[in-house]
């Protein structure tokens, strides 16, 4: 029988992406997407394109039921947080299969610095961090983090780099909440201050079922996607960024969603950055979705994630003997405007001559 599938957030980087992934891992899949942004949705590589309201409106979930019941969908795949949340809220209102965690768990995920707690007490290397309560209180908490003269600064919900950057002092951790403040309307006590960490950035993907970690994949961002534009000069979102094996930084991962719930199911991606110790710390759990550059763990290493996300997720069998699905040296290459590019490092110059100056000898 053929496998429907409903992507949400079709058209989107993320959206075209997990379709690309799909397709690679089973061309049969019948791929159905749907976003609240028309335009956004002209550009989607599904079969079939639905508009929908925002997950945020009431409309959404009322929306999904129709698109699954007459698509006759098998499972629905969402690409943001607020998709996650909103359909593991409504999930008893959903008639196809969903593949997420206990609503708990996506809400303490979705909760940077509500995670960062629970983590810590039980043994999870992650950066010290505070929450802000206002801005008057921002120079005690400063020099509690006792980490030098940085610290990083952040909200402590949402994602891409959302009002993250790093700060020198607690003046400008003042001027950087305030701008949010009276800009953007972001209340100081939606940020929180956290060590700085300043070792290498690393992303580690993985799928679950009933408490059994299935696959697990590891990679190392390099460069990132208008860092040069970014107050931080980083970003979530990775121009550049290599498969690594690094069996210390899948063990930090596995320990962490293990702590969420001995029976935990789904898909999850996790943010690490080192201390000045060189230990991997958890700055985020992407809960119940992929990352953007998903298409790094599923056209690389003997699996494809997206592929075993499905099929755990439909109860088909899956046995995958190494669940360390770790490779080296492939390069994940991106730009605005184009498809991303996977190339392994022997493959990288094959085509391209060198046409720089040369010092003369």
């Amino acid at each position: 029988m053929t496998v429907r599938l409903l992507v949400i957030g079709a058209g989107s980087g993320a959206g075209n992406n997990l379709i690309r992934s799909l397709r690679a891992g089973d061309p049969a899949f019948v791929v159905v997407g749907c976003h609240d942004d028309r335009f956004a949705l002209k550009k989607s590589t599904a079969d079939r394109n639905f508009l929908v309201p925002r997950a945020t409106e009431p409309g959404f979930v009322a929306a999904l039921r129709r698109i699954v019941e007459t698509e006759k969908i098998d499972l629905v795949m969402p690409n943001t947080d607020i998709d996650v949340w909103a359909i593991s809220r409504a999930r008893r209102r959903i008639p196809c299969r969903l593949f997420l965690p206990r609503h708990a768990v996506v809400e303490l995920c979705q909760d940077k610095y509500g995670l960062t707690v629970f983590l810590r007490a039980r043994g999870v290397p992650v950066p010290r961090t505070y929450p802000v309560t206002s801005r008057a209180a921002i120079r005690k908490i400063y020099g509690r983090l006792r980490s030098g003269t940085r610290a990083w600064c952040r909200i402590r919900r949402g994602s891409g780099s959302r009002g993250a950057v790093p700060v020198a002092s607690p003046q400008q951790a003042v001027n950087w909440i305030r701008f949010w403040e009276e800009m953007r309307g972001v209340p100081a006590r939606a940020f929180t201050l956290a060590e700085y960490l300043p070792g290498r950035d690393f992303a580690c993907q993985s799928v679950w079922k009933d408490g059994r970690l299935v696959l697990i994949k590891t990679c190392e961002r390099i460069s990132y996607f208008g860092g040069g534009s970014q107050p931080s000069g980083a970003s979530s979102i990775s121009a550049l960024a290599k498969t690594v094996v690094e069996p210390r930084v899948a063990e930090v991962c596995v320990d962490a969603i293990r702590a969420l719930d001995r029976r935990i199911s789904g898909a999850f991606s996790v943010d690490l950055k080192e201390n000045v110790a060189g230990v991997p710390c958890i700055t985020e759990i992407n809960v119940g979705r992929f990352i953007t550059m998903m298409n790094m763990f599923d056209l690389t290493g003997k699996h494809n994630m997206a592929l075993a996300y499905v099929r755990l997720a439909l109860d088909e069998p899956l046995h995958i003997a190494d669940v360390y699905d770790a490779v080296e040296d492939h390069y994940f290459v991106r730009d605005v405007d184009t498809v991303p590019g996977i190339f392994h490092a022997d493959e990288l110059f094959n085509g391209i001559g060198d046409a720089r100056q040369r010092t003369a000898q």
